[in-house]
């Protein structure tokens, strides 16, 4: 249903999107995970039709994204990750015009939507919060009921009890049979509702794995705490993947598979360990070892 192959669009300096192929069948939740400014919301532009690419192709249900963008736009239910609503009217009028430009003929479907997202649309948009301007935003996108939902920081602005809900809804919409890609750089977001993930780094696909993958990894991590920093120190000194050090709380986490476990254990027996815990594997962790050399994360995640 969604499909990009080499899809390039270079901004300069480093920013863009670069050598970009994913493919989405129907019915499956992609995600795309990556922190602001890796290139998502660039990809979603060539996916809505909004840009052209310089090279390679962006194609949904077999069309063109550019060449067939108003009709794609119409079938496609498209959530910003900025929200620019339009003055001078009210959210129901604004329900009312999208509902009239995509020649909907029942509404109860909005009020379904309204309902569940306990959404009182009659207050004029430049008074909104970001909050209901992003429920608002969220009813849009889905009022008519879209096979193709393409959704960038779906979850921004809502409070956290609105932020689940969100996510089930998600979940009962992908059970329906609907299509979804959704870009976020909030793990839990992604970890709950998606079947495949695509992790971006710097404009480019570092990782496409599917959750389940993720979930049977045969790597453990295993998070150690010293009772003195001679222990600590030369534990840390060892030629082990430490995802995260602590040298204030003389505790240390580290990656390795099952067939080092004992070798593991070995070592750590003449060492003096207050605590010695396995910490389960996450998709957090997974995407952390594509960007760690550029965060200094460790030093407080022990």
């Amino acid at each position: 249903m969604i499909d990009t192959e080499n899809l390039t669009k270079d901004y300069g300096h480093g920013r863009g999107a670069f050598d970009i192929t994913l493919s989405v069948p129907k019915g499956e939740c992609f995600g795309f995970l990556g922190p602001n400014g890796a290139g998502k919301t660039t990809v979603i532009r060539h996916l809505m039709g909004f840009s052209r690419p310089q090279s390679g192709t962006a194609q949904i249900d077999g069309k063109d994204c550019y060449r067939n963008a108003a009709e794609l736009q119409t079938e496609i239910g498209y959530l910003p990750g900025e929200i620019a609503l339009p003055e001078g009217i009210t959210g129901t009028m604004f329900l009312a015009m999208l509902n009239k430009m995509r020649k909907t003929k029942d509404d109860s479907y909005t009020k379904v939507l309204l309902e569940k997202f306990e959404l009182d649309p009659s207050m004029e948009t430049k008074r909104m919060s970001l909050g209901v301007k992003r429920k608002l935003a969220v009813v849009a996108a889905f009022l008519h009921d879209p096979d193709i939902l393409i959704l960038d920081e779906p979850t921004s602005g809502l409070d956290p009890i609105m932020q689940n809900k969100f996510i089930e809804f998600v979940k009962e919409e992908k059970a329906r049979g609907k299509t979804i890609f959704l870009s976020s750089h909030i793990f839990h977001e992604v970890d709950a509702c998606c079947d495949r993930i695509a992790i971006i780094k710097d404009g480019k696909i570092v990782s496409v794995f599917s959750a389940e993958e993720l979930k049977k990894t045969k790597e453990k991590i295993f998070r150690v705490t010293f009772k003195d920093r001679a222990s600590y120190e030369k534990f840390t000194a060892l030629p082990y993947n430490f995802t995260s050090k602590n040298n204030g709380k003389m505790r240390a986490r580290v990656k390795l598979t099952n067939d080092k476990i004992n070798g593991l254990v070995s070592i750590l027996s003449q060492l003096n360990v207050a605590d010695f815990v396995e910490i389960p594997y996450t998709l957090e962790d997974y995407f952390m070892s594509f960007y760690e050399q550029d965060h200094h994360f460790a030093e407080v995640k022990a």
